[in-house]
């Protein structure tokens, strides 16, 4: 049976309970499936090595067509795992450090 948006879900982790409200816990799977992508790894790795980049920049690097790379960048936006910044012409792409921060905080609360 599929949850309402409004509704909440309960997790037991040992004797205590963990109410995760049913949104929140939408959103954070689909930021956790966008970084478990072997190629989205590769690309916020490359992110943390080089700060901030453009498309160009990335698809050289990982020698990718840039369509394909565009698209996974695309995915990590939308996940606020990665932000953008326009100079010009150009968009430079560099990690959202609270937002993986957040993240690995969420991992860790559902893991420990």
């Amino acid at each position: 049976m599929r949850k309402s948006k409004n509704e909440a879900v309960v997790l037991k982790k040992g004797k205590n309970d963990i109410l995760l409200d049913y949104a929140e816990l939408r959103r954070a799977v689909l930021v956790l499936r966008a970084v478990n992508h072997k190629l989205r790894q590769r690309i916020i790795d490359l992110l943390e090595e080089n700060s901030r980049m453009t498309v160009t920049d990335i698809y050289i690097k990982l020698r990718l067509e840039q369509s394909v790379a565009s698209q996974h960048l695309a995915i990590l936006r939308k996940a606020g795992v990665v932000i953008t910044e326009r100079q010009g012409k150009f968009i430079f792409y560099s990690l959202d450090k609270e937002r993986l921060n957040q993240i690995s905080r969420l991992v860790e609360e559902l893991v420990v």
